[in-house]
């Protein structure tokens, strides 16, 4: 841009009269300090004066814009994976260009610090069956992100996210109350995406809509994190909570009820699940909970994409939580983590391999095949800690064990963030021996901290864990669901773990991996941007 002085003025003390001297070095200081004052004149008019030429402001279209439904979001509301992959997946989405936006239901459990930071947008009413339902909306913003929340106390203001009477019910409202909520954001998405059966009913709803201009693009991408629940409802509710027609029920039924997961994956542009490994497996009745045959007649529209996980809140080297910061080329913190937290759980420390699992204390999570094997664990040198809670009997055996070998092996059954990270940095292994697992992100935590992984190749599981035997591992695994299988592995690890050189070698290549949700955003910007293009 070229600069005009229009008061003379300004540069009036600046003669223009030739250089008379017979000292070319001192005629080149004279021409020198007058350029500088010069410099400074134009400098000084450019700071009173306005711009004359326009200024042209320039607008980015983002690569996609995504509105992400899901029932829970970390750090809002969180009870599992789900509120993981929400809380991450549309930061580095939106870090990539795109404009990825989340809405959520307002629940009591959502912090007032969250709370203050809201902007109330508006109220509407919700049409559902023969119910006009009241919807408050509010908007957050936070780390790049736009976040919309549905407020419904009646639906909402429970101590507990789930298990209700009439959860059926509080999410078909939630659905509804999505796609009514465009029109008062004044955001059209090119792409809806999905998860779990809570929000199932959206695709569905969505058919309501497509007659208005600004609906009738939207494509939809359902997510399976969890196929075991599908959301399974009598029939005769179809219209009386969830305001659909009868014309709908070949849509959603499946067997002696209907099944809107089922509604969804046939209505859905595109389905996938948290893991390449998981959508194969889906489509065997080992897995499927029933949904195979749906599921294999779809699978044309079916992909799986490997979640990954925060690796700014999972770092060992700024981690708050725990007792001494290390990294992959200094593990010496990560031995003064393990010694407070053998402190912590009352175990000695005698050098002993110090096994960990995080977890809810169900079947699926392969807690009954720790039970057979735990006390040859012990006897043969391993050390057992253990955080979670869930079905009652496997509560009081893992108390019993505890009391039977205070040496060896102590257990918290609770829910504790914080510790399970001083966990996660300070045991040597970490145990995973799921009967089923869609991803897992807790065995990319353990990777993260060094920590080394001993899983079933199952899901998620195969395809983050690859066994150390063949020299480039990073974990121990087993194939069979079998409780000798799993010891076999336990034992290969404590071999290990006396091989120091060797050891360390592995922890390295941990620690080395790559977890984090660069990777997964681009496979779902590839798959929106395929989505994009579908009709």
């Amino acid at each position: 841009m070229s600069t005009k002085i229009e008061n003379s003025s300004e540069i009036s003390d600046i003669k223009a009269t030739p250089i008379e001297t017979t000292n070319d070095n001192a005629a080149e200081k004279l021409k020198a300090a007058a350029k500088t004052r010069i410099k400074k004149s134009v400098a000084k008019v450019d700071a009173k004066q306005e711009l004359s030429e326009p200024v042209f402001s320039v607008t980015v279209e983002p690569k996609v814009s995504v509105l992400f439904c899901a029932s829970e979001v970390a750090p809002f509301a969180a009870s599992g994976g789900l509120a993981d992959v929400a809380g991450s997946l549309p930061i580095a989405l939106n870090e990539k260009g795109c404009d990825v936006r989340v809405i959520l239901p307002l629940y009591e459990k959502v912090n007032q610090q969250w709370r203050d930071r809201m902007e109330f947008l508006s109220y509407f009413f919700v049409p559902l069956g023969w119910r006009n339902l009241y919807c408050g909306l509010f908007k957050l913003e936070d780390r790049g992100v736009t976040y919309y929340f549905i407020d419904n106390e009646y639906y909402f203001k429970r101590p507990a996210l789930y298990g209700h009477y009439d959860d059926g019910e509080r999410f078909a409202f939630f659905s509804k109350a999505i796609l009514e909520s465009l029109d008062k954001i004044d955001f059209y998405p090119q792409i809806i995406h999905c998860n779990d059966w809570q929000t199932a009913l959206v695709p569905i709803y969505l058919r309501e809509y497509r007659n208005r201009d600004k609906f009738a693009g939207i494509k939809t991408l359902f997510t399976i994190h969890n196929i075991q629940f599908q959301g399974m409802y009598d029939g005769y509710i179809l219209g009386d909570l969830f305001g659909l027609p009868n014309e709908d029920l070949p849509l959603m039924h499946w067997g002696d009820c209907i099944n809107l997961m089922k509604g969804a994956i046939e209505v859905a542009d595109k389905v996938n699940t948290v893991s390449p490994t998981y959508a194969k497996e889906i489509l065997d009745p080992w897995y499927s909970f029933g949904l195979d045959p749906l599921l294999v007649q779809k699978q044309y529209k079916l992909s799986g994409i490997l979640n990954g996980i925060d690796y700014v809140t999972y770092n060992p080297e700024t981690d708050p939580n725990i007792p001494a910061t290390f990294s992959k080329t200094d593990l010496s913190g990560k031995e003064i983590c393990k010694k407070e937290l053998l402190k912590e759980f009352n175990l000695p420390d005698d050098g002993r391999p110090l096994v960990a699992m995080i977890c809810r204390l169900t079947q699926q999570k392969g807690v009954d095949l720790v039970e057979r094997v735990l006390d040859y664990m012990l006897v043969h040198g391993m050390q057992f800690i253990l955080l979670g809670t869930g079905d009652k009997i496997y509560e009081d055996k893992f108390r019993e064990f505890a009391w039977r070998n205070p040496e060896s092996c102590s257990v918290k059954i609770d829910f504790l963030p914080a510790l399970s990270k001083r966990m996660y940095a300070g045991a040597d292994l970490f145990l995973m021996p799921s009967k089923t697992e869609p991803c897992g992100l807790a065995q990319m935590m353990a990777l993260r901290y060094g920590t080394l992984p001993i899983v079933r190749k199952t899901g998620g599981l195969a395809d983050s864990v690859q066994d150390c035997g063949d020299g480039e591992g990073v974990g121990f695994t087993f194939q069979n669901y079998d409780a000798y299988d799993m010891l076999d592995a336990c034992m290969r690890a404590k071999d290990l773990y006396y091989d120091k050189d060797q050891w360390v070698q592995v922890q390295h290549r941990a620690m080395n991996c790559d977890f984090s949700w660069n990777t997964a955003a681009d496979s779902y910007l590839s798959l929106y941007e395929e989505m994009k293009t579908l009709w």
